[in-house]
């Protein structure tokens, strides 16, 4: 079995060096140690889009996560997940929690009118993305969750910044998408026709 120790690794990195070990060394199985749950969360979903069936295993602040090669694969946010066919794919990457510059007040209530709105979008609207201060916008007490739940809902992917969510300590706070990494987020930005960045 191989073994990869990413504690101490910031949010891309343990996805990345199981990614490398899987390209590299081809294993049946591997272990993966991690030290925060979002890195943990982004590393069992990527053994599973491997085809690995995964455990977890939590020892104190440490997360083992056992992965062996035999199971079905599953989406990858970001990768999979193709529109309509004659729609474009259109990214939102929501880096705050509020719209523009000048009054903090008119800016949320800008930056919910906004995401209330992309319904309009139709299905172009292919991925919703918050990092930063964005990530306060999917917690339990936002202005806009329902409207972001009925996106998921409505097949709309969303992607939340595990590192921020960390940084901010709201990662037990999150209330709609999947929390994720970089590595994911820059797939979904290569893989999209048009990005749209607040």
């Amino acid at each position: 079995m191989k073994e990869i120790d990413a504690r101490g690794l910031a949010c891309p990195a343990p996805v990345l060096h199981t990614k490398a070990a899987l390209q590299e060394e081809k294993p049946d199985s591997v272990t993966v140690i991690v030290d925060n749950a979002a890195s943990q969360q982004n590393v069992q979903r990527f053994l599973e889009s491997q085809e690995f069936g995964t455990r977890l295993e939590q020892n104190g602040a440490d997360y083992r996560v056992i992965g062996t090669l035999g199971s079905e694969p599953m989406e990858i946010p970001g990768v999979s997940a193709a529109p309509k066919a004659g729609f474009s794919k259109i990214m939102v990457l929501c880096t705050t929690d509020r719209m523009g510059f000048g009054d903090d007040e008119l800016g949320l209530k800008l930056m919910f009118s906004f995401l209330r709105t992309l319904k309009e979008m139709g299905p172009d609207l292919w991925r919703l993305v918050f990092v930063n201060n964005g990530v306060k916008l999917t917690i339990d007490d936002s202005a806009v969750i329902d409207d972001l739940k009925a996106y998921e809902n409505g097949g709309i992917k969303i992607l939340v910044c595990g590192t921020c969510l960390n940084h901010f300590n709201l990662l037990e706070r999150k209330q709609v998408g999947e929390t994720t990494n970089m590595l994911d987020i820059v797939t979904a930005m290569q893989l999209a026709d048009k990005v749209i960045t607040l």
